[in-house]
């Protein structure tokens, strides 16, 4: 796979950035970007921009899906048209009748990934997702401040952790997840497997965010609370970057190991 040039900046929140850069780190075969310090967007959903959610040419068959999965609780979405609606992961999961589009100052009793959250989904919100459901904010980085936020309102609003996305516009880039990236990752870390791989199996790549998010999945799911969320999310960063600081040294080190042989061309002829 090739190589992808690392983004001038990370974001602080959706739309405002910081001083953070990053990294590349490989792993396994792909290479993800990592974050240099601990600091993260205030949400981990972005709907893109005008060059599309995915790269399946609008086509909503992408992937045949056989599995007989029923999802048998609420998905929805605010929907504020920010991205071209014939890629919008969100608006295709809407027409194959997966999502329920919602008014802006309609209510929803179930977890909400908003970048006005103030803690993270975890494995202790099953029992809300089970009674009410899943919901999230269909809207572009660029233009978070024309989301009427005051008018999007739920008790249970929640940010996505540290996790890397699959979709074509933005592969490997950390907290850059898509719609259905982030209903798939609110579903994984709430235990609902089948639905997460459900409404991923709707797209081509949809199979590569459990494969790339994987390790992260593993270690969250062991979680029992926000605050435990917190933690572990730290941790992974913390790995991260000392696999990077790891893999750095090596390479210096088999490099430095060539100096080692003195070059005749230097030598001293008396």
């Amino acid at each position: 796979m090739a190589k992808r040039r690392p983004q001038p900046g990370a974001r602080r929140a959706r739309g405002v950035s910081h001083s953070g850069k990053y990294r590349r780190e490989p792993r396994n075969d792909s290479q993800i970007e990592v974050l240099e310090d601990e600091r993260r967007p205030e949400s981990a959903v972005d709907e893109g921009h005008s060059s599309g959610e995915d790269d399946d040419s609008g086509s909503e068959d992408a992937a045949e899906d056989t599995s007989e999965t029923t999802i048998d609780v609420p998905i929805a979405m605010w929907d504020f048209d920010h991205c071209d609606p014939r890629r919008c992961s969100g608006k295709r999961l809407a027409r194959l009748g997966f999502m329920k589009e919602l008014k802006v100052g309609q209510r929803f009793r179930g977890i909400v990934v908003s970048p006005k959250g103030t803690q993270m989904v975890s494995p202790a919100d099953r029992d809300i997702v089970l009674k009410n459901g899943l919901a999230v904010v269909e809207c572009s980085w660029a233009r978070l401040d024309d989301v009427p936020f005051r008018k999007i309102a739920s008790p249970h609003e929640r940010l996505l952790p540290y996790l890397v996305a699959a979709n074509p516009v933005n592969y490997g880039k950390p907290w850059r997840l898509n719609c259905v990236e982030a209903i798939a990752a609110a579903f994984y870390i709430t235990g609902f497997h089948l639905y997460a791989d459900k409404v991923l199996s709707k797209f081509g790549w949809g199979a590569s965010f459990w494969t790339v998010n994987r390790q992260f999945f593993e270690r969250y799911s062991t979680c029992a609370s926000a605050a435990e969320m917190e933690d572990t999310q730290k941790k992974i960063m913390q790995d991260l970057e000392d696999a990077y600081v790891q893999s750095r040294a090596a390479e210096q080190s088999d490099y430095g190991e060539d100096l080692l042989f003195e070059n005749p061309n230097h030598q001293n002829h008396e």
